[in-house]
């Protein structure tokens, strides 16, 4: 039936409508969630919390700017998004809503308190940030060592030869060029 009012003048029903897909998050919008996370439980969750939360914030300051090498679309690059802006918080204000004497010391769960559950979690968070971290660098790396050999086939093997030291050379390194003004000798830029 929809294809016949768009065909004959009836247009589109609420239905039909497409869905509107928000954008990704910015950078600038990752970090401030999960410094906000981190601002929540400074000074109401116990040192234990606070310092994974920490662990996995700086993880994220770390790994925001690099999200595009991970490529679009990619499972890595939505892991850090949806922990800096969903998986963190969801478990931190859940903690936080709770009573702490009850939190931190009734067993809710398989001989565990909300304390210890939690732990856990922002501990199984920080290590898959980690491992995605460790991905990037790695790539990193290899891109790095790759290029340093494309420029030992350019240049190494080229039969470049640079200017053996003496007058009318560049100084070596550390020795620094003679400041203006200078009358003790040639400049070592100009020839001989």
């Amino acid at each position: 039936m929809g294809w016949w009012r768009r065909i004959f003048g009836g247009g589109r029903t609420e239905e039909e409508q497409p869905l509107a897909i928000p954008a990704p998050p910015t950078t600038e919008q990752i970090v401030t969630s999960v410094d906000a996370v981190l601002a929540r439980a400074s000074g109401k969750a116990p040192a234990a919390v606070t310092a994974r939360v920490q662990r996995v914030a700086e993880t994220v300051h770390e790994m925001a700017p690099r999200l595009d090498r991970l490529g679009a679309g990619s499972q890595q690059a939505h892991t850090v998004v949806a922990t800096a802006t969903s998986y963190l918080p969801e478990a931190v204000d859940a903690y936080l809503r709770l009573p702490r004497d009850f939190a931190d010391r009734r067993v809710v769960d398989r001989g565990k308190t909300s304390l210890m559950i939690l732990c856990d979690q922002l501990d199984l968070l920080g290590a898959t940030l980690d491992k995605i971290s460790d991905a990037v660098s790695r790539a990193d790396a290899v891109a790095l060592v790759a290029h340093g050999r494309f420029l030992e086939e350019k240049f190494g093997t080229s039969g470049l030869t640079l200017p053996s030291a003496g007058p009318g050379t560049l100084p070596a390194p550390g020795q620094g060029l003679p400041g203006p003004g200078t009358t003790s000798g040639p400049s070592p830029l100009e020839a001989p």
